[in-house]
C-alpha cells in the first residue's frame, strides 16, 4: 500500500473558505469498508496526475470505484488536490438521468494541498431516495476551450437506512458511526464520519490512519503530497 503522508494538520474549515481539511496519513489498521453487493452502475472517473503548463498535480474525488451509497438527503462531497492551483475550479452534480446539472457552481481556488469538502446543504441540493447521481470537480485551463478541462468524478446513490443499521444508530455514539457506516457499505457517510472525527481531533494520528486505510480500500492510494 502506498502511504499517504500528512503535512497539513488542519481539519477545521469547509471548502467555502478554500482551506483544506487535511491530508490523510500513513497506512495502518482500521475498519473494513464493505462495498454494496448489488452491481451499482458507475464509479470514479478521471483523477490521477494532471498538468497544465507549469502546474502538475494529483486531482481526485473521494469516491469509490463503483457507485457509492449514502443515507443522507444532503450529503457532503469530498475531493483532493495535491497542491494549490490558479485555475478556476467548478463543481457539477448531474440529475439522475444524467441529462442536465442540478448544481453548477464555482469553488474557491485551493490554497494548498488537501482534502476539501462541499456541503450540498449549502447549495440547497437534496437527493431523492433510490436515485443515483454523478458529480464532478473540474479545473478549467481555458474557458473558451472546454475540451481542455481537467476533471475527476464519482457516482453517488441515496438509499434507505438498512434495517440492521437503524437499531445501531439509535444507540451509537459519534466515534462508532464511521465503523457502522463503512461496514454497511455507506461510503459517503463513512467518509463524512471519519472526516468530522479528524476535524474534532486533528492531532489524532490513529484517526488519520483509519481515513487513509478507507481510501486505499477503493484504490485511492495516489492521494499524497
Amino acid at each position: 500500500m502506498k502511504s499517504i503522508t500528512s503535512k497539513v494538520c488542519c481539519w477545521v474549515a469547509a471548502l467555502t473558505l478554500a482551506t483544506p481539511l487535511c491530508v490523510w496519513s500513513a497506512d495502518g489498521g482500521g475498519t473494513v469498508y464493505v462495498p454494496p453487493k448489488r452491481g451499482a452502475p458507475g464509479g470514479r472517473v478521471g483523477g490521477g496526475t494532471r498538468g497544465f503548463q507549469r502546474e502538475v498535480f494529483v486531482l481526485s474525488v473521494l469516491a469509490p470505484d463503483h457507485s457509492g451509497l449514502t443515507i443522507s438527503e444532503q450529503p457532503s462531497l469530498y475531493w483532493f488536490i495535491s497542491g494549490p492551483t490558479s485555475l478556476p475550479v467548478e463543481l457539477t452534480v448531474m440529475d439522475p438521468e444524467g441529462v442536465q446539472p442540478i448544481l453548477e457552481t464555482r469553488l474557491p481556488a485551493p490554497v494548498r494541498a488537501g482534502v476539501y469538502r462541499v456541503r450540498l446543504a449549502d447549495h440547497n441540493i437534496r437527493f431523492k431516495p433510490g436515485a443515483a447521481y454523478r458529480w464532478f470537480v473540474t479545473l478549467v485551463p481555458d474557458s473558451d476551450r472546454r475540451s481542455k478541462d481537467i476533471l475527476a468524478g464519482g457516482a453517488i446513490e441515496r438509499v434507505d437506512v438498512p434495517s440492521d443499521l437503524k437499531t445501531k444508530l439509535t444507540t451509537a455514539n459519534k466515534s462508532e458511526l464511521f465503523s457502522f457506516y463503512a461496514e454497511a457499505g455507506l461510503w459517503y457517510d463513512a467518509v463524512a464520519a471519519i472526516s468530522y472525527m479528524i476535524e474534532a481531533a486533528p492531532q489524532d494520528q490513529a484517526l488519520r490512519k483509519q481515513g487513509a486505510v478507507l481510501l486505499s480500500q477503493v484504490g485511492l492510494t495516489g492521494i499524497s503530497e
